[in-house]
């Protein structure tokens, strides 16, 4: 694949190179075979080398005079009739070279040469992301701030031609490329020894069905994460092993049923599962009084199954309630009808969710439901990020947006895959518990939706902590989240959950001693994590934080500090 556009041009310019060489050839005859006069009159013949010489600077009409010495008249006219191929074969090869330049599967080879070479140059963890669209565009960028490659693949040229033009911390190579073919997913490189797995977030449910199922039998050990907003599709992707896969409509049915349930713990979890380094936010918490969900497909079908688990009643107004096997007590209509709301009871209920796949139907929905009944809690669904400006003025106290919810799900999965398990432990603690993890959170982020990460005591992770046990001493949690630019205080960061082999501790306390395969999960600012990456591979700092002495480092100042 690598040559195949060389040996397309070596294809492509046979007739043109044969002709040129003949034409070449047939004028070069003609001057070694007429005889020529010097100037004192003595007879001379070209050689060779003097006749390709000339032919080479008259054939592209280039010439600037006879050589090596002026023509008689036998070898003008000869010339003029040996001229006119080389002129011919050199228009012939012209044109041909811009028709292949021009020709669509040249120039799907050349990019796709360059694109293999891209990644092959690659030397650094990266992930391939199938599908450039919403999601994919959040993906690659909050993965590029964080420092890791990426790789694109997506169908759409369009797609692939805006991300050349991002802005992007780091050069991502893309390619206009269908998934579903290996090939394909082998040039993005997974075969490659860099890369860390695979993000199929395409808009079909198919095909990443198949990118999953080609990851699985090709690299087994290789990490998938897939999207899907079919249920059978998502248990089918389960069943084979994949990895984690994302249903953004059942994401957000949970997080409603939370907010409506727990609002302290979804407090909790929207400020941990969000994007990094944006605004803290207060969601208000979602009324349990009667809803009315417009639109029942699958997101309608995913967010009633939820409600009807918390108890929570509702209404459902769908157009087309035979096909989508609406409930009884359906009522017929889009929602963008004041008197299908009406008909529905939007005076008498507490909260309005507009979740058709049409953007404009559910701003409709919104706006007319305010019109009617300004005090409702208002929740739409965003199919499209263009039209995030929309829903802002809309002033809606819940958006529906998949495409960041599958985003931020898949990035805590590959920055900090126990953030699940530190959610699921921590829905079963009281309200209490979760207003003090909030507060926590809040003091140490800075009004700003902290960093997730994932701390591993290993050789290769933190070889500090290591080095110190080797030496006698303990390591606490507190000792490596002190700041070590304030004695005495510790770094803006929330060590959440702890996990050992034999046990898994939320909010575990700071003497803890650290022991190797201890796995931690902490949040913070993006300074407390760098320094804390610091203080992980550098023993000297660890050793300060740790007994308060300070060591000289390197051989020299060792050897000094045992001679003294």
């Amino acid at each position: 694949m690598g040559n195949a556009a060389f040996y397309m041009v070596l294809r492509r310019m046979r007739g043109p190179l044969l002709m040129l060489i003949g034409s070449y050839a047939l004028g070069i005859l003609v001057l070694m075979a007429i005889p020529g006069e010097h100037p004192d009159g003595e007879p001379w013949r070209m050689n060779f080398i003097d006749a390709l010489y000339f032919l080479t600077y008259t054939a592209p009409t280039i010439g600037f005079g006879e050589y090596p010495h002026e023509f008689n008249y036998a070898q003008r006219f000869g010339y003029m009739l040996a001229i006119y191929p080389p002129v011919i074969a050199w228009f012939y090869a012209i044109v041909t070279i811009v028709g292949l330049i021009q020709d669509p599967i040249f120039r799907r080879t050349v990019e796709a040469g360059r694109f293999r070479r891209r990644v092959r140059r690659l030397a650094d963890p990266f992930w391939i992301i199938c599908g450039y669209g919403d999601t994919g565009s959040l993906l690659v960028r909050s993965l590029t701030e964080r420092g890791w490659e990426a790789t694109v693949l997506d169908v759409d040229r369009e797609r692939i031609a805006e991300l050349e033009t991002r802005d992007l911390r780091l050069f991502v190579p893309g390619w206009q490329a269908d998934a579903n073919v290996t090939d394909n997913l082998r040039a993005a490189g997974l075969d490659h020894p860099q890369c860390a797995g695979v993000l199929a977030v395409t808009n079909d449910d198919h095909t990443n069905l198949q990118i999953a199922i080609t990851v699985r039998l090709l690299h087994p050990e290789q990490r998938v994460i897939c999207r899907a907003e079919n249920r059978a599709t998502a248990d089918n992707m389960a069943s084979f092993g994949t990895d984690h896969v994302v249903d953004p409509f059942s994401s957000f049915a949970d997080r409603l049923a939370l907010a409506i349930t727990k609002p302290e713990m979804h407090r909790v979890y929207e400020w941990l599962s969000g994007m990094p380094n944006t605004p803290l936010f207060e969601p208000p918490r979602p009324p349990s009084g009667r809803w009315l969900i417009c639109g029942y497909g699958r997101f309608g079908k995913a967010v009633c199954r939820r409600l009807d688990k918390v108890n929570v009643p509702y209404t459902v107004i769908e157009r087309t309630p035979e096909q989508t096997g609406a409930p009884e007590g359906t009522i017929y209509g889009k929602g963008t009808e004041a008197v299908t709301l009406r008909e529905a009871g939007v005076e008498q209920a507490e909260a309005v969710l507009a979740g058709t796949d049409d953007d404009a139907d559910n701003l409709s929905i919104v706006m007319t439901a305010r019109d009617i009944k300004p005090d409702l809690y208002l929740a739409a669904r965003e199919n499209q990020m263009a039209h995030r400006p929309l829903f802002k003025a809309a002033q809606l106290q819940m958006p529906v947006e998949p495409s960041y919810l599958i985003a931020t799900r898949m990035l805590s999965l590959i920055t900090a895959p126990l953030l699940p398990e530190f959610l699921r432990i921590a829905r079963g603690f009281d309200r209490s518990w979760h207003a003090a993890v909030a507060r926590r959170i809040r003091e140490v982020s800075g009004g700003r939706v902290p960093e997730i990460w994932t701390l591993e005591v290993s050789e290769r992770r933190s070889p500090a902590i290591l080095e110190l046990r080797h030496e006698g001493a303990e390591v606490a949690i507190g000792d490596i989240l002190a700041d070590p630019q304030q004695s005495g205080q510790g770094m803006n960061t929330v060590a959440l959950l702890l996990v050992r082999p034999e046990a898994v501790v939320p909010l575990p306390d700071l003497q803890v001693p650290l022991e190797p395969g201890d796995r931690l999960l902490c949040c913070g600012t993006t300074e407390a994590r760098a320094q804390l990456r610091w203080t992980l591979f550098h023993r000297n700092t660890l050793r300060y934080l740790t007994t308060g002495e300070q060591r000289p480092d390197g051989s020299i100042w060792r050897w000094l500090g045992e001679r003294r």
